[in-house]
């Protein structure tokens, strides 16, 4: 059971520089309202890539995972409000009194941005975990992380299509659930260990699913987007 009706996409702008933004809305459909900016493209141009998303009526998802000291992050929270962010990461690990923070933040700005807490990224197994020094199962280890935030007030948790419906079951329908590696039934997996096609992430009970490279690489990118967004529609209705 997801926390909204229908599971939206957002396509994350995978791209160099400012110029290659206003390509890519140019080419989409207008159906799609959110866009993801990751720590690539904020480290290019900084905060002018939000504000000529909000010129364009689009939402911000700024995705640069904030984890740092409780009042670094908090700072990090209030001046990326100001410039309208729909929703934001941060990690999980940065443990309690940092979530606590950061959902206060939020809440306490006009703009009142969702956070959605990172747990394991998608390119980490299990392998990876151990050699982190990290005992438990990549799901137990994935499933505490993301009590810990929702407890902490975090509004939402990222997460892949294989930990998203043992996240519903343990946290319920309210909080978000932003589900990234995506990737069609015939597209390659490239740098993603955990990946799952839109109907299953749908179903799993993901809100928000994050494309990338498999829209903005593809060689009509419109209608690679129409596809992505014709699959969650009808996953939605179905689910």
């Amino acid at each position: 059971m997801k926390a909204t009706a229908t599971a939206e996409l957002i396509v994350a702008l995978d791209v160099p520089g400012i110029d290659a933004v206003g390509s890519v809305l140019d080419t989409l459909p207008a159906e799609v309202t959110t866009y993801k900016v990751g720590l690539e493209l904020f480290a290019s141009v900084g905060p002018a890539v939000l504000d000529l998303l909000a010129e364009r009526d689009k939402r911000v998802f700024l995705d640069l995972k904030l984890h740092d000291i409780p009042n670094t992050v908090a700072g990090a929270i209030r001046s990326a409000a100001a410039h309208n962010v729909f929703m934001m990461t941060v990690h999980a690990q940065g443990g309690r009194a940092m979530l606590n923070a950061a959902a206060d933040a939020a809440r306490q700005t006009d703009a009142n941005p969702k956070l959605v807490a990172v747990t394991t990224l998608t390119s980490l197994d299990h392998a990876d975990l151990k050699d982190l020094g990290v005992s438990r199962s990549l799901t137990e280890h994935t499933l505490a992380l993301g009590q810990l935030a929702v407890d902490a007030g975090i509004d939402g948790l990222v997460c892949s299509a294989l930990e998203t419906a043992a996240f519903r079951k343990a946290i319920g329908s309210e909080p978000l659930l932003v589900t990234p590696g995506i990737r069609p039934a015939n597209a390659t997996t490239e740098d993603q260990k955990r990946i799952a096609t839109p109907d299953k992430a749908v179903r799993s009970g993901a809100d928000f699913l994050v494309v990338g490279r498999p829209i903005l690489q593809a060689p009509d990118p419109a209608a690679a987007a129409t596809t992505i967004l014709s699959e969650i529609n009808a996953a939605s209705s179905n689910g």
